[in-house]
């Protein structure tokens, strides 16, 4: 991982997806992130899918490169030991209520430039999660085959938990931010990002609120096409899928000739009373009659010529893949160098994991790091951060107030 921010330390108490991932970016950027959990784990220690040793794959992939520490959170005991390590820590990232325990006002009492982000649901505190506020956006409602009749259309929910993610990660931005604030003002920060509001204001940075507004009534639904400009799926002779996009004039140019639909395209310029290549308009406009002839013409190639055709003239595309065979794929997984294969995982499971996604010319990116086993750095980080003793640590965990590796 890279060290950029070396000199900086998180305690993160959260669970599930965003805030870890909040966490896991600043720790790739090098920041000790020491994630506390309840003892027996966290809510989403035993997340789906398990191994058959009963670890969590998820859980061990958004906590790689942290530190855990394991202590009894339903006691007032734990729960001051958490408070105490977040005010001498000095940054939180959390996702627990803000009327909890671990309040910002509770943990800046003894931390007044205590810089602390909470991931919330709503803005006015009620709970939520990715697949709740996305049915609140809109999104699922404009999915789907564009022949789905828009009264007795079902929602078509997304898989991946997105709004989770561009949350972590804008909740790593704020943090860093606050941070920098803080340095030069010697002032902490409170910041609380909603879930929802991630997801409503994404809706409106991308102009899609506006566009609602302005036309007075919900955009059609497309099928896999792209809004606005040129660009579906298609399928070769021998039964292969794949994407293409053109959303320039070279990317246009270069499709149409990979095709070799110069003349048909000209015929139906003709017929049309435009030029395709002036634009996304024209191309969106008669995406049908193009799609028709893109497909025709598809249809009569194998896949290898295809790609052959396209890669040479520079076009924009992919061939849909399982994610199983995105997992196997060499381009994506096995010759990138962002994956290193780990095998010092808690699962015992040997995989491909990621380091940082950014690529630092001249910087050593280091391999990813594993995630801990529960409580592996608990004796740790109660002797470095509150100056415990390894008699006052034993008898915590002797009275059971703090845990230690659940690694046997």
């Amino acid at each position: 991982m890279y060290g950029l921010l070396n000199d900086l330390s998180i305690i993160e108490a959260s669970s599930f997806v965003a805030s870890p991932t909040a966490g896991l970016y600043c720790a790739q950027m090098g920041a000790e992130v020491i994630r506390v959990d309840h003892k027996e784990g966290g809510l989403d220690y035993d997340r789906y899918m398990l191994t058959k040793e009963g670890r969590s794959l998820s859980w061990e992939n958004l906590n790689r490169a942290k530190k855990s520490v394991a202590l009894d959170l339903r006691s007032e005991e734990g729960r001051e030991l958490l408070v105490e390590l977040s005010a001498k820590t000095g940054n939180l990232i959390t996702n627990l209520p803000e009327k909890s325990f671990l309040s910002h006002r509770a943990v800046a009492a003894n931390c007044p430039d205590l810089v602390s982000v909470r991931i919330m649901g709503w803005h006015d505190g009620r709970q939520a999660m990715d697949f709740t506020v996305n049915a609140a956006s809109g999104y699922p409602l404009m999915c789907g085959p564009e022949d789905w009749d828009e009264a007795t259309a079902p929602p078509v929910n997304q898989v991946l938990p997105a709004w989770d993610f561009i949350t972590g990660a804008y909740c790593a931005f704020a943090l860093v931010a606050a941070i920098r604030h803080r340095d030069h003002t010697g002032e902490g920060s409170e910041l609380r990002v909603p879930l929802s509001d991630v997801a409503i204001g994404t809706v409106a940075n991308s102009g899609a609120m506006a566009e609602m507004l302005y036309r007075g009534a919900d955009r059609e639904r497309l099928g896999n096409a792209i809004w606005g400009a040129f660009g579906r799926d298609f399928r070769s002779l021998d039964n292969i899928r794949f994407m293409v996009a053109a959303l320039t004039a070279k990317q246009w140019t270069g499709l149409v000739k990979a095709f070799g639909v110069e003349g048909e395209i000209a015929a139906l310029e003709q017929e049309c009373g435009v030029r395709f290549a002036d634009g996304d308009d024209p191309r969106f406009k008669h995406r049908h009659a193009l799609f028709d002839l893109f497909q025709s013409r598809a249809g009569t190639m194998d896949w290898p010529e295809l790609e052959r055709r396209m890669a040479a003239e520079g076009c924009t595309f992919e061939r849909y893949r399982t994610m199983h065979e995105a997992a196997n794929d060499p381009v994506l997984v096995g010759d990138n160098p962002l994956f290193t294969r780990t095998s010092a995982n808690p699962s015992g499971f040997e995989y491909p994991a990621t380091r940082s996604f950014a690529n630092i010319p001249g910087r050593d990116a280091g391999g990813p790091a594993p995630a801990p086993y529960l409580g592996q750095h608990t004796e740790e980080v109660l002797a470095s951060r509150l100056g415990l003793s390894s008699g006052a640590i034993g008898k915590l965990v002797d009275r059971d107030i703090a845990r230690l590796s659940d690694k046997d």
